[in-house]
């Protein structure tokens, strides 16, 4: 069994371990699918190149020493080529290496992209299935920095992991058995020795420094959550005058980050300086042996250049290790808060055996229905409720009495916590959430566009729906002559959130878009509520059309939208107190009535 993160018998470099384990782990079957051969080919093929570079490139002081040797008359040329040949030997070397690497990079392209497309796809649906309540306690800002730096991770692991850390290896092996076999062991301890120092001190001081990129990041992330936050709420900053507030709150956030960074800074100088001290003690060691042997006459100055040639080549990319080892560190952390998401349970889930929704009328019936967004806070009690196919209900009630709740479990954002919801007979929990989504159309209080065309947001209620079926849906919800009166009129940018629109404007795209989609059941959710008393009267019309031959659910708080239902159910903290006709609950003069005659007042003293 795995272990929890929240596991306090681990410390917590165990968890970062495990965590960088797992996340390997994850990684490794996008690189080497059992599914798909060419991808395995791509990688094997992509070794091969790399190692063909590396052993290129240890051979290529060689070269360079025969050269030396062949201009300084010394020592035995490695091959017969003379100095000009050596040297065009050196430099076709030289090409062939970074050549074999560019041909690495380009096979090995495809398979990190697929890799990265299919870790973005895989989260951004897994995003959406996940349960109302998990969005509603995220920030969403800080939800799309981490799939951002999550994916971002992956691209890095991919290219840096396979192409930096395994080839460094190899090559540091390769020059260590060159060193031992053609100069002496002391050569190799020497080198040996400075690499176990360097790579101690590296890998030591960047854990310190991933710390301080963790907090960094976190303080990015709050950071931008403030400003998306501000932007998403723009007119109530106005409303309030509050963009200076605003300013100091972001300022505040991002101050917080400056301090961050400055220590990953300095901490990045202390870094590199110690690894310069390390690397440069390392080399004067083997070029001093090096420079005792060309004075006593045991080694050639090709041997002096050469020692330096590869002392040169493995510096380079050990000065890079602790860049690459720093942003691998970081990438398995981005990339473990994006595995945590990706295990994150879906709170709603299709049964095994779910079969779809077969809706043969649309009757409605909630049995002893209760549920609570929190265990101890218990929202419905024991609701029971019928709505007949083909008729309207309405559901009235103070705020907080359970009624939107009815609208969220009869789509399925959550699951009752006892009793039954069912559909024609059909526990909405034994079938397929697709299937029952498609079957319920819902317009809510306060509908929210796409950044984009009024023909695209009515468009959405039908994948492929026609211009003749949008224009024909604009018409049913009484908004088709507006657009048309638009400069340009479907292709008319309705703005963020529809921002560019009025209310009664975009309830009636809403109610489009519904129509549209051509649901047997329609839940109407407080979808005048937020509208003027003429505006209100326009969009009831085109709502009453909209309810035509279908069962539906009018959650209200207006009592005056909802006088002509088929019957009127009152909720009182969590259980149905009344039901019947507007007339009939008027006449019992009980608590419906007691909310009709205090909104009339409230609407006559206006």
């Amino acid at each position: 069994m795995r272990r929890s993160n929240h596991d306090t018998s681990m410390t917590p470099a165990q968890l970062e371990r495990g965590s960088g384990i797992r996340t390997l782990k994850k990684v490794a079957p996008y690189l080497w699918p059992e599914d798909h051969p060419w991808v395995k080919r791509r990688v094997i093929l992509a070794l091969s190149m790399l190692l063909l570079a590396k052993l290129i490139a240890v051979a290529t002081p060689v070269f360079y020493k025969g050269a030396v040797d062949a201009l300084a008359g010394e020592g035995v040329p490695p091959v017969a080529l003379g100095a000009i040949g050596l040297t065009v030997a050196y430099g076709v070397a030289r090409m062939m290496t970074v050549g074999f690497q560019q041909l690495r990079d380009a096979i090995f392209a495809p398979v990190g992209q697929r890799a990265l497309r299919q870790l973005a796809l895989e989260t951004f649906r897994h995003i959406h299935r996940l349960s109302m309540r998990y969005h509603i306690s995220r920030k969403t800002g800080g939800l799309s920095r981490i799939i951002e730096r999550g994916v971002k991770g992956v691209d890095f692991l991919l290219r840096f992991l396979i192409f930096s850390i395994g080839p460094l290896v190899i090559e540091l092996g390769l020059v260590a058995i060159v060193l031992a076999v053609l100069f002496d062991l002391w050569y190799l301890a020497i080198v040996a020795g400075t690499i176990v120092l360097y790579v101690w001190f590296t890998f030591a001081v960047t854990e310190w420094r991933v710390k301080l990129r963790r907090e960094m990041n976190t303080q990015d992330t709050d950071a931008n959550q403030k400003a998306i936050d501000s932007l998403l709420n723009f007119e109530t900053v106005k409303y309030f005058g509050a963009e200076e507030r605003e300013a100091g709150r972001y300022d505040a956030a991002m101050k917080g980050y400056e301090a961050a960074a400055l220590k990953t800074s300095y901490s990045l100088a202390f870094l590199n300086f110690g690894q310069s001290f390390l690397i440069t003690c390392g080399l004067i060691g083997v070029m001093v042996l090096a420079a005792i042997g060309v004075q006593a006459g045991a080694l050639t100055v090709g041997d002096f250049v050469m020692v330096n040639a590869y002392m040169i080549q493995i510096t380079v990319p050990l000065n890079f290790l602790g860049t690459v080892y720093r942003e691998i560190r970081q990438s398995l952390v981005d990339m473990g808060e994006m595995f945590d998401l990706l295990e994150q349970p879906a709170e709603v889930t299709d049964r095994p055996d779910a079969t779809p929704l077969t809706v043969s009328g649309g009757q409605i019936e909630l049995q002893d229905v209760r549920f609570g967004y929190e265990p101890e806070r218990e929202i419905l009690k024991g609701v029971d409720l019928t709505v007949p196919a083909g008729q309207t209900v309405a559901i009235v009630g103070a705020t907080g009495s359970g009624k939107s709740t009815i609208g969220r479990l009869l789509f399925r954002f959550y699951d009752v916590t006892a009793g039954k919801l069912c559909i024609d007979g059909q526990d909405i929990r034994d079938v397929t959430q697709t299937s029952l989504h498609a079957a319920i159309g819902v317009v809510p209080q306060d509908t929210v566009l796409f950044n984009d065309t009024i023909r695209y947001n009515i468009a959405y209620g039908r994948d492929g729906a026609t211009q003749d079926q949008i224009e024909a849906a604009a018409r049913a919800a009484q908004i088709h002559d507006f657009i048309l009166s638009l400069p340009e009129g479907y292709d008319t940018m309705v703005g963020e959130r529809g921002l560019k629109l009025s209310g009664g404007e975009k309830q009636r795209v809403g109610i489009a878009r519904t129509l549209l989609k051509d649901p047997p059941i329609l839940l109407l959710d407080e979808a005048t509520s937020a509208l003027d008393t003429d505006t209100e009267t326009e969009i009831k019309e085109a709502l009453a059309r909209a309810g035509e031959g279908r069962t539906v659910i009018t959650i209200a708080h207006r009592l005056s939208t909802i006088a002509e239902a088929d019957r009127i159910v009152v909720l009182e903290k969590g259980e149905v107190v009344e039901s019947g006709t507007h007339a009939d609950l008027l006449a019992r003069a009980g608590r419906y009535a007691h909310l009709w005659a205090r909104q009339q007042s409230d609407e006559e003293a206006a």
